[in-house]
């Protein structure tokens, strides 16, 4: 259809549904040429029924890859029909067992030649077609339980955004920004400690001029999140990741791990071999930015924060 051309893959939704309805509406007439009376919806209900064995409504849910309601709701439907009797479990009265009544046990012979006649059909769909339709939908299957379309478009929205995302160093007109993204985050969680007080409100003196870094992060050219790189004065520690802080705004756009691989860069230009942070592990989104920038807990270091409760490092080079 010339719309499925034009718009492409992204209408995949659209044009399953209108498949799905053009081969149910098929279905109905093939029920009604085999004077079966079923609903091309009730099938899969019917057909584990077939078997003769009394089944739950949750047991047959499993076992067809339907809601709970979704098959009570075609139970009640068939009962009407007085294709199917219902009747509590002897041995727990909580559970209600359905079968095929003596009707939907006549269907189960009657509708043997509509079977051969419909696995005939696509069959010769299937010889005419270049590519293996039933065998495609089971991949798809398959690959949407390991990552569902939603999960995937987040991942790809996520690459596009950071794509337009900007580190750079920072600069006198960037200092409010540091501080206040990082009082926000701060003041949310925690209590603001004398320590914050010196690396924000002086930043300047207390974290450039003592030979450490600030990297900005700017989307479409605003001020989206801020990390330092500080100086320590620690025989192992070179240097801490510190005040990393991400506007909610722009949250979910890998700003955090662009901020952190930025910091990590400019440590390894500068020769250190490890670096050092202090977090803490109520703050489960940054402990996993940290673990994935290549963090490792590690213990007894003095932290001047109350805060602190995990003390992690990593050595450069061996980020994943």
């Amino acid at each position: 259809m010339e719309f499925f051309d034009e718009v492409g893959k992204m209408a995949i939704g659209s044009r399953l549904r209108m498949l799905t309805e053009t081969i149910t509406a098929d279905a109905q007439q093939i029920y009604a040429l085999h004077k079966i009376d079923l609903q091309p919806k009730w099938f899969p209900v019917f057909y584990v029924l077939s078997s003769g064995k009394q089944k739950t409504i949750t047991g047959i849910a499993k076992e067809i890859g339907h809601s709970h309601p979704s098959v009570s709701n075609i139970i009640q439907e068939m009962v009407k029909k007085g294709l199917v009797k219902e009747k509590k479990d002897p041995a727990d009265g909580r559970r209600t067992l359905v079968s095929l009544s003596p009707k939907g046990k006549a269907y189960t012979e009657r509708i043997k030649d509509q079977y051969l006649d419909v696995n005939a059909a696509i069959e010769e769909i299937s010889d005419q077609a270049n590519h293996d339709l039933w065998k495609a939908i089971g991949e798809w299957e398959f690959l949407l339980k390991q990552k569902s379309l939603l999960e995937r478009v987040k991942a790809h929205q996520k690459l596009r955004e950071s794509r337009q995302v900007r580190i750079v160093p920072y600069e006198k007109q960037y200092a409010t920004a540091f501080r206040e993204l990082n009082e926000a985050w701060i003041a949310k969680y925690f209590t603001i400690e004398p320590m914050d007080r010196a690396m924000l409100e002086n930043a300047e003196a207390n974290i450039l001029g003592n030979g450490g870094y600030i990297f900005v992060a700017l989307y479409k050219g605003e001020v989206a999140g801020v990390c330092a790189l500080v100086k320590m004065d620690d025989p192992v520690y070179k240097y801490e990741l510190a005040k990393m802080a991400v506007s909610p705004v722009f949250q979910g756009k890998n700003i955090g791990y662009l901020l952190g691989k930025a910091v990590l860069d400019q440590a390894k230009a500068l020769g250190a071999q490890q670096v050092y942070l202090e977090s803490n592990t109520m703050l489960k989104p940054a402990i996993s930015l940290y673990h994935k920038l290549g963090f490792e807990k590690v213990t007894g270091h003095e932290t001047p924060y109350a805060r602190c409760n995990i003390q992690m490092a990593v050595r450069l080079g061996c980020e994943q």
